[in-house]
């Protein structure tokens, strides 16, 4: 229980929700560097992917403007944006380990008409590369596969602080 409390504590405060932030924006960086400085392109999953892991960055932005306050509207970001990353992930490990004409990506990716980020921002959202394609690789899995653990990871953290919040300093005496 005092691991549930600490948690709880660390969710009323600001670092641990920029931690989030810097955490995932590392990741985006990490996208960028592969795509622009290794010239690998990006596939439509590749960019959803993408999209998933800036929910988490805004997750934690909106969690660090006012913890106390803002913390339940970034855990239920920082939730969906975990599983549907991860889902996302182990849909592009399909594409990769089980190409089939019949189990493709779309060609193009598609935002709403109110958001089109491929327009606004093309040199981040774009996808030029195709899903199937294994690119890099690093002690044996795929980018894809990596991004599985990731947000698998993500996802464990946010359950762990939802849960959290269930506890106060009541509960430790």
């Amino acid at each position: 229980m005092a691991i549930l409390y600490y948690f709880n504590t660390l969710s009323k405060g600001r670092a641990a929700w920029l931690l989030l932030s810097l955490t995932a924006l590392f990741c985006e960086l990490s996208a960028l560097f592969f795509q622009h400085i290794l010239k690998l392109d990006p596939c439509v999953m590749c960019i959803y992917e993408r999209v998933a892991m800036a929910g988490l960055i805004f997750s934690g932005l909106i969690g660090a403007i006012a913890p106390y306050w803002t913390r339940f509207p970034a855990l239920i970001l920082w939730l969906v944006s975990s599983i549907w990353g991860a889902q996302l992930a182990w849909e592009h490990v399909g594409y990769q380990f089980d190409p089939s004409p019949f189990n493709t990506c779309d060609m193009f990716v598609t935002f709403p008409d109110w958001l089109p980020l491929n327009q606004w921002m093309p040199n981040i959202f774009e996808a030029t590369g195709s899903c199937s394609d294994i690119v890099w690789n690093f002690v044996g899995l795929s980018m894809p596969q990596w991004l599985q653990i990731i947000f698998s990871v993500f996802i464990i953290a946010a359950i762990i602080v939802t849960i959290s919040q269930l506890t106060s300093r009541h509960s430790q005496k």
